[in-house]
């Protein structure tokens, strides 16, 4: 977990339950010093997020309720275009927008990355907002996925401020068809070929 993360999360009342709980040394360091430097996205967490066909982010509604929204795509979509920036095209969906009117008022979201083969997640802190990519040619064509159908509404992009990786436990390994295809083409083969095998002897 990183400073900044740590700082940013663990206010007042997060503190005190840690204390009532017996579990406040283990989180005192450098509490006060998260300092105006963001974190900075390195080559793993990079990786890790490039690698991505879906994440879960939360923002903030005008009552005070959070808003928890998964978002999919083809592998990459979330493209990292800095390591202090992540961006996506913003395809039209259910038309409900509320990410959308959350981040106008309060621009702050959570993301959350899993990748449950090798049991490994993400989490990350940042200021999202929303951009006409119909002005802006450059950043259209960084967010765009040639392969996917469809225009873009618009453009988001996430100035990243802390992320934190958590521990695999009671992560439940999952595998998507594509992932299980390597395994199950060559046993469907096989199949295929023993089922001719036993129509070549059926009697006639």
């Amino acid at each position: 977990m990183t400073e900044r993360y740590r700082a940013t999360l663990f206010g007042p009342d997060v503190r005190a339950a840690q204390s009532d709980m017996g579990t406040a040394h283990l989180w005192t360091r450098d509490l006060e010093a998260r300092g105006d430097q963001t974190d900075r996205l390195g080559e793993n967490e990079a990786a890790f997020i490039a690698a991505r066909d879906s994440f879960y982010i939360a923002s903030n509604g005008n009552d005070g309720w959070p808003y928890l929204q998964h978002r999919g795509g083809p592998v990459g979509f979330l493209k990292v275009l800095d390591p202090g920036t992540l961006g996506f095209a913003d395809y039209r969906g259910n038309r409900q927008y509320v990410s959308l009117g959350n981040v106008v008022r309060d621009d702050r979201v959570s993301l959350f990355f899993m990748d449950y083969v090798r049991k490994a997640r993400l989490k990350l802190l940042g200021h999202m907002r929303a951009v006409d990519l119909a002005g802006d040619e450059a950043l259209r064509e960084r967010l765009r996925d040639p392969d996917y159908p469809g225009r873009a509404e618009r453009g988001f992009v996430i100035a990243v401020d802390a992320f934190e990786w958590n521990c695999p436990q009671h992560i439940a390994q999952r595998f998507t068809v594509e992932e299980m295809m390597p395994v199950l083409a060559p046993m469907q083969q096989r199949i295929d070929e023993l089922e001719a095998q036993l129509a070549a002897l059926a009697p006639g």
